[in-house]
């Protein structure tokens, strides 16, 4: 059985033996922690290596050039844009208001700083306090910097990008075994939550559920048509017409590898993109580009804010858009990347960790839309490149994409 599958069956199990036993059913609640923990065990060292390894694997700093350099700056500018408007969904909808949880531990409360003071403090003077301490932001910008000290000093640095290799496979494979956990985890979490607060948990989640598939869908048809058609001078409509196998592939299988294939070969054959282009620009998008998950993370981050009372401040809501436009360079080919992103996330401004559980249960129908928001991103980002670069074929994009 799938795990998604599985912890659906953890969701809807553990809220009904909660719904049934009442608070009687507290005994579980540390099995639950236990989940807790060995996901926050994952952070600091998973975060560090698979960033690293996701700066480094870029290798020759040529390679980047005018093609990786205009892809780089398109897939973090889409991903500033898919977070915000997550952002505003959450706090429109409000999916968590009047749930009026509380976690199971006393929350210490928010640093307050400005913005400013935000944007200051992403160097940290001491990198090594900075990852004794989880200070999220912090441990992702020095990561990335190093990484790209160890690509610009070549040769030298392969025994230590390796070592990272090595460090980061080794924190995929933990993660694996953290995440066979999760169906026993989710079960144990959402029993106590439904022994404490009853049937008020359900609807919420149905309200999560369509914020994130309406501001994926106004992510897509807004913000992508836009920079097609006034960035590129092309036509929306004929794009989404030529990659519709790849954006169904990709909604059924909520995998952007298994995917890549399938993108590679419609944007060279129905929208014309030169095979240089979209050897590079879609594997790289498949890297470092989240959009659908962006949009997760601000829906999910602020349903979690207001399911447990948590005022946001402005400086904590662009922490969230700093940690996850950042965090999502390395993060994207992380087994559970989703789950994991927003542990990131919670962990950044300080909010529970038992909002995991309530998001686990519905993950894999969100990860459907939210892929294809990841593939669609991608295959946009390819387009608008080739065409830059003069390398589009804009006969075959007029004719084969709507063929």
């Amino acid at each position: 059985m799938k795990l998604w599958a599985k912890i659906a069956i953890g969701l809807v199990a553990g809220t009904s033996t909660g719904l049934i036993l009442g608070e009687n059913v507290s005994f579980l609640k540390p099995v639950g922690d236990v989940f807790l923990n060995a996901i926050k065990m994952l952070i600091v060292p998973l975060v560090f290596s698979s960033l690293v390894v996701g700066v480094t694997s870029l290798k020759d700093p040529r390679k980047l050039g005018r093609v990786g350099f205009k892809a780089f700056v398109a897939y973090l500018f889409t991903t500033v844009f898919a977070i915000s408007i997550g952002l505003a969904f959450g706090h429109v909808l409000k999916p968590g208001a009047g749930m009026h949880l509380s976690p199971s531990e006393t929350l210490a409360a928010p640093t307050q700083q400005s913005v400013v003071d935000t944007f200051v403090n992403i160097i940290p003077s001491n990198p090594l306090q900075a990852l004794a301490s989880g200070q999220i932001l912090q441990i992702i910008m020095f990561a990335l910097l190093f990484g790209i000290s160890l690509v610009l000093i070549g040769e030298k640095a392969k025994p230590v990008s390796d070592f990272f290799e090595a460090i980061a496979e080794a924190m995929y494979k933990l993660t694996d075994m953290v995440m066979s956990l999760a169906p026993y985890g989710v079960f144990a979490l959402m029993a106590w939550v439904g022994g404490s607060y009853g049937l008020a948990i359900l609807l919420p989640l149905g309200k999560v559920i369509i914020s994130v598939y309406l501001a994926c869908v106004l992510h897509v048809l807004v913000v992508y048509s836009l920079m097609l058609f006034v960035g590129g001078r092309l036509n929306p409509v004929r794009f989404f017409y030529g990659i519709k196998e790849a954006l169904a592939l990709s909604f059924s299988t909520s995998s952007s590898a298994a995917t890549l294939p399938v993108s590679i070969r419609e944007v060279q054959e129905n929208l014309g993109v030169s095979k240089g282009v979209a050897s590079f620009v879609l594997p790289l998008g498949a890297t470092i580009n989240m959009d659908g998950t962006a949009i997760y993370q601000g829906v999910t981050a602020l349903f979690v804010a207001q399911a447990f009372g948590v005022d946001l401040s402005f400086a904590q809501m662009v922490t969230i858009v700093l940690t996850a436009t950042l965090a999502s360079i390395g993060t994207a080919g992380i087994p559970g990347a989703g789950l994991i992103m927003l542990s990131l996330i919670l962990s950044s401004v300080g909010l529970p960790m038992e909002g995991l559980a309530l998001v686990a249960g519905i993950d894999r129908i969100l990860d459907m839309v939210r892929t294809s928001v990841n593939v669609t991103g991608d295959c946009m980002v390819a387009t608008l490149v080739a065409k830059s670069e003069g390398e589009l074929d804009l006969d075959v994009y007029a004719t084969k994409s709507v063929s």
